[in-house]
């Protein structure tokens, strides 16, 4: 009927109001209608803000956490500028093969809507593939840095015509040591260009990086940096090493929906996967000891609840874009502060609830603390009736001596801290 209707007004010279809230942001309309039949109707703050800034040329650094939204807020801007440019291309670089794939398919929806392709260029993958991909002349690169570099070298990628630059997860590409390899493609680029910077918390490097080789951004931030998903619940567990599989035995019985798991090693992950599969659950892994096509097959099969558990280092989680995570584990702290928010901001997306729970170990006070004090919060210690609780040391040996909280807690690290 509605179809009908609509014809019915066409015929006549007029048509519905629309009202999809991007509409009035300044996205060219077969965006707009690309954007109603994929179901996006109402801009996150990221996109709201980020659209129309970018589709006027400016460059910009957008701090948001993971899922809210940022693909489609650098995707538009950067297509409608190619478009209104001849020959000229946009450059993605991401820190993961995974999260370049995520961009990879939603640039793939939207480029063929102006007349132009995109490419994937990532490691693991065979180059004879990618070769017939480039030949296509796409006007639209997303790389991670070593296999851009490879192109380079090789000559059959070349980046002196790049008309927008996209930096996303600019801080885990550091964290990562991508450091020279960015710089090498900086510096390949041409002057003149856009660039636009995403960032979940930034570092120093990253804000030398935006002073550096940006030109007066514009910096848009819908959260403080280094501050927790609004909606997700945090819960903490201090529990003595022996007891985490029986806790985390208890855990997964009590929630029964999609589980994401995190911990620090690829030998973490094999040997907490072989536990939750003793225990019956569906579950999958994906760390640096897993190919391209079992990484793909871990993170479609959790996407389409194949399995229900999904065991991840931080570095093969970065990828992860997945709504409706009921539950995030950290059962090992992660290295640095700042991946306990990259890593619970994978629950609670799209509007919904989420729920993050922390096990920490009793010598892991210190570094409980230094993450409450990134996010400004407390965590809420909680215990579990059939699981014996566990008090930090540090804590106790301050009682013992009648000192205050901040006396004695220094951040040596004991068996089972994080390493600096």
């Amino acid at each position: 009927m509605k179809s009908l209707i609509n014809r019915a007004l066409r015929k006549l010279g007029l048509t519905r109001k629309k009202t999809s809230g991007f509409y009035g942001l300044g996205i060219a309309p077969g965006l707009l209608e690309e954007l109603d039949k994929k179901k996006f109707v109402t801009p996150t703050p990221i996109q709201q803000q980020s659209i129309p800034m970018a589709s006027e040329g400016k460059d910009m650094v957008g701090v948001a956490q993971t899922g809210t939204g940022k693909t489609i807020a650098f995707a538009i801007p950067m297509i409608q500028r190619l478009a209104a440019t001849k020959g000229k291309k946009g450059l993605i670089l991401l820190p993961t093969r995974e999260l370049a794939i995520q961009v990879s398919e939603v640039m793939k929806q939207f480029a063929p809507v102006m007349g132009m392709g995109a490419v994937c260029l990532i490691g693991g993958e065979e180059m004879n593939r990618q070769l017939r991909e480039l030949k296509k002349r796409p006007r639209i690169l997303i790389a991670t840095p070593g296999r851009l570099l490879d192109h380079m070298e090789r000559g059959t990628a070349h980046v002196d015509d790049v008309e927008v630059l996209v930096l996303d997860e600019a801080d885990r590409m550091f964290d990562m040591g991508f450091a020279p390899q960015i710089n090498r493609i900086m510096r390949a680029l041409p002057r003149k260009r856009q660039t636009m910077l995403f960032s979940a918390t930034m570092p120093d490097e990253v804000m030398k990086l935006a002073a550096d080789h940006m030109h007066l951004p514009v910096r848009i931030e819908v959260a403080r940096s280094g501050t927790a998903a609004e909606l997700v619940r945090q819960e903490l567990y201090i529990v003595g090493h022996g007891l985490k599989y029986a806790l985390l035995d208890k855990i997964l019985q009590k929630y029964t929906g999609s589980v994401l798991v995190f911990v620090r090693t690829r030998e973490d992950a094999m040997k907490v996967t072989q536990v939750i599969a003793h225990m019956k659950h569906r579950v999958a892994e994906i760390h640096s000891d897993r190919s391209m096509g079992q990484r793909k097959d871990a993170l479609e099969g959790f996407k389409s609840g194949k399995y229900r558990i999904l065991v991840a280092t931080d570095i093969a989680a970065r990828g992860i874009d997945v709504t409706g995570i009921e539950l995030v584990i950290n059962y090992t702290l992660p290295d640095e502060d700042d991946g306990y928010v990259h890593r619970i901001g994978r629950t609670g997306r799209a509007g919904q609830p989420g729920l993050a729970i922390t096990f920490a170990t009793p010598d892991q006070g210190p570094d409980v603390r230094s993450i409450e004090a990134l996010i400004n919060s407390k965590l809420n210690i909680m215990t579990h009736p059939e699981v014996q609780p566990a008090e930090f040391w540090d804590v106790r040996n301050t009682v013992a001596s009648g000192r205050g909280w901040n006396q004695g807690a220094g951040r040596r690290r004991g068996f089972g801290g994080r390493r600096r």
